[in-house]
């Protein structure tokens, strides 16, 4: 897209309107609030779904299985990402992007919705995979087209808008956890759907007014010939992929445990390659090698990281079920409420530390040494739940305000890491693979999945305390040697602090 289109877009988009920000970010913050609200809501109850049994409403999976199965689901999400921001960029814009991936995401909870069989489960699971794969990157670069880039207040949209995914995030378990714990799955899938119908309600009648020509522009169209070659590809491989499941699935090839393995090989398999590929091209520098070196441990210290954090919906959302003391201070806790503290203590304790890196100004600590703290805190909090266990038996239900500490420690954690390893892929970033490299930063978190999915299994009450301890463990010491080796990382950026 040229500078020009640039232009054309920010001048066609309603400048004041919302908190003094263009009218187009009211459409945006409410079309993700409920798009977040729909995905929250419907994970705060899904892994229950999945292992719970068919007497009380789930599909009676293996407790394992289905903890794997969830975090594939979330690997598969992020990856998905890719595809979405590719098919913006080339063939229909962000703007329709959204739009089919809201209608997906929406078709998928309302086939949740349905007392029915495990097959009904998984088309769930595509429509949902594919739709969040076309709505989430794109909404937020639509964020950024509504202001130019020496816009003063870009920084504070990009913070409103964030706070609206937070919001939704918060208040979804409280709601459809709820009714989906406490009366019926499928009621509570239900409310996440009209969740989704909502933001697409709000999407589809605000943003003509609202947004002008942001999102409508195809970045980089594909032309005829390119259009028709890419059909090609892509019917055939859908045709090959079907194909291969119609055969593999009857004769027992593919199964919840190979497919959990070749998900997880393409979790490190795909950003592996995109580090090659970035690294030995000729329109790579090398200045941009160097800083592409120094952003390898970066991104496996943020794959250890997020494979802690994304276990708060799997591995705790099991503990919180059934190693959680439920009735306390004389009430009664839906398992599926503790999905609401992570986005409530981001919400608190965001803007507490945006405050202190401006305060601390060029005294605060490198890129590298944040990212050691972010997994400092992650490891203590998994070291902090094993200690219920150690002083109370792998038997006794737990005071749940342990687990309330250890989603605040992992937060801590995540406010030093994941805002910074944004910040960073855009500063360490090839200028010829600026936009594929923040693709590369959210594999980061697919890359996790993929491997908690291998690990969840080797999870039990009766392994409980090696299961934390290992993992708390190993990112402890994974941050002792990051901050160890922050002094040569730091070189190796060439300038970038």
């Amino acid at each position: 897209m040229s500078d020009i289109d640039k232009q054309r877009i920010v001048d066609s988009v309603p400048q004041r309107g919302f908190f003094g920000h263009p009218r187009g970010l009211f459409t945006l913050f409410f079309t993700e609030f409920w798009e977040r609200f729909s995905y929250y809501g419907m994970r705060a109850i899904l892994v229950y779904y999945m292992y719970y049994e068919l007497s009380q409403g789930g599909l009676g999976m293996d407790e394992r299985i289905a903890l794997s199965i969830m975090s594939i689901y979330g690997s598969l999400v992020y990856m998905s990402g890719i595809i979405g921001g590719w098919l913006a960029d080339r063939i229909f814009g962000a703007s329709k992007a959204v739009f089919y991936g809201g209608i997906l995401i929406m078709l998928g909870h309302i086939t949740l919705a349905i007392p029915g069989s495990i097959a009904l489960f998984f088309v769930s699971m595509v429509l949902i995979v594919l739709g969040t794969g076309l709505l989430k990157p794109n909404v937020s670069s639509i964020v950024g087209e509504l202001y130019s880039e020496h816009d003063e207040r870009r920084d504070a949209g990009f913070s409103i808008f964030y706070m609206g995914i937070n919001l939704g995030a918060f208040i979804a378990p409280l709601i459809v956890g709820t009714v989906g714990m406490d009366y019926n799955f499928h009621l509570g899938f239900s409310i996440a759907a009209v969740g989704m119908f909502l933001g697409l309600i709000i999407f589809v009648f605000t943003r003509k007014n609202s947004l002008g020509l942001a999102g409508t522009l195809v970045a980089s169209p594909l032309s005829p010939a390119e259009r028709k070659k890419t059909f090609l590809v892509i019917g055939t491989g859908a045709l090959l992929l079907a194909v291969i499941i119609a055969i593999t699935v009857p004769s027992g090839l593919l199964t919840f445990e190979s497919f959990i393995v070749i998900v997880g090989i393409l979790g490190l398999l795909i950003p592996t390659l995109y580090f090659i590929v970035m690294y030995r091209s000729l329109r790579t520098t090398s200045v941009e090698r160097s800083r592409l070196i120094a952003y390898i441990p970066l991104f496996i210290a943020a794959i250890m990281f997020w494979a802690i954090q994304e276990q708060g919906s799997t591995i705790l959302a099991s503990y919180a079920d059934k190693r959680t003391q439920l009735d306390f201070a004389g009430i009664h806790i839906s398992p599926a409420w503790f999905q609401s503290l992570n986005p409530l203590f981001i919400i608190t304790l965001a803007p507490l530390f945006a405050w202190l890196w401006v305060k601390l100004g060029k005294r605060q600590p490198t890129i590298p040494k944040k990212f050691a703290l972010g997994l400092l805190f992650a490891g203590l909090s998994f070291l902090v739940i094993l200690l219920p266990a150690y002083f109370g038996g792998e038997r006794a239900l737990v005071n749940p305000l342990w687990l309330v500490l250890s989603y605040f420690i992992v937060v801590l954690g995540e406010l030093c890491l994941s805002p910074v390893g944004l910040s960073a892929t855009t500063k360490l970033a090839p200028a010829a693979f600026s936009a594929q490299t923040m693709s590369l930063w959210f594999l980061s978190n697919a890359a996790a999945q993929a491997i908690n999915a291998q690990i969840a299994r080797f999870y039990s009450p009766e392994t409980e305390m090696l299961y934390f301890g290992i993992i708390g463990g190993a990112a402890i010491v994974l941050s002792i040697l990051l901050y160890a080796f922050s002094p040569k990382i730091q070189g190796y950026m060439k300038g970038i602090q």
